[in-house]
């Protein structure tokens, strides 16, 4: 497949975006990543692109425009279904990992928000209190699911779960190092903690994974960003 035929819109910090980009590497699908800047105002083929929600990332494929990474996932799982599959093929499994992911979207991912840049501190406490009660119930899982010697989700290779919840583990670990706090740790989340070592050593992530301190540096520009947008502030607890 020719690089003209699909086009990935995003930008490099986003795991959003980097969940898109290991699933592109991980069925060597060719592809030409469009950069947008997260830090300036939204670009125009972004609001053309994704005029209900104004997001990145977006995937172009031929004529179709896929939005939201959750569903361009299980698109180009479904487009490019010969090469390694990253949902499971069993029914009850992939409603199961489904399910894990969207609770990571509508729960962890605004208190990660919260966390790394209310400036109130009971209100980043309440945030990471909601992140710490998050991880139990996904150690529960992970526990279960990574029995029987499996390091990945996936089993052998990254399945959705591990595209899905992977990158965001770099944004965990910011808030632990901004926060004083260990919310990956050996004495509550031994599963999740011997997983993240195996999803940062998959050869994949490693091709795709910007350098951690580089994310560090961008999160410190991002915070009065996110601060002065006015569709967080009232979830950041920013009255004045």
């Amino acid at each position: 497949m020719g690089k003209s035929e699909v086009k990935l819109l995003g930008a490099w910090p986003s795991p959003f975006m980097l969940r898109v980009r290991i699933a592109l590497h991980l069925k060597s699908i060719n592809y030409e990543f469009i950069e947008v800047d997260l830090l300036g105002p939204k670009s125009e083929l972004v609001l053309k692109s994704n005029p209900i929600y104004k997001k990145i990332p977006v995937l172009f494929h031929d004529d179709n425009t896929i939005l939201e990474s959750q569903i361009i996932l299980q698109y180009i799982d479904e487009v490019w279904p010969n090469a390694h599959s990253i949902l499971p093929s069993d029914v009850a499994q992939r409603a199961d990992s489904r399910f894990w992911v969207a609770y990571f979207d509508d729960k962890l991912v605004p208190a990660l928000i919260i966390a790394l840049a209310a400036k109130s501190k009971d209100t980043k406490n309440a945030a990471i209190a909601e992140l710490e009660q998050g991880l139990l119930h996904l150690e529960e899982a992970a526990s279960t699911k990574l029995s029987k010697g499996k390091a990945l989700f996936g089993g052998e290779n990254l399945g959705y779960m591990d595209i899905a919840l992977g990158p965001f583990l770099v944004w965990i670990g910011i808030i632990e190092k901004l926060n004083g706090v260990k919310l990956l740790n050996e004495t509550n989340t031994p599963s999740l903690l011997r997983w993240a070592d195996s999803f940062f050593s998959h050869a994949v992530v490693k091709t795709v994974f910007p350098e951690a301190e580089k994310l560090i540096e961008f999160a410190m520009k991002l915070i009065p960003v996110l601060r002065a947008r006015p569709e967080l502030r009232l979830l950041l607890g920013i009255s004045d």
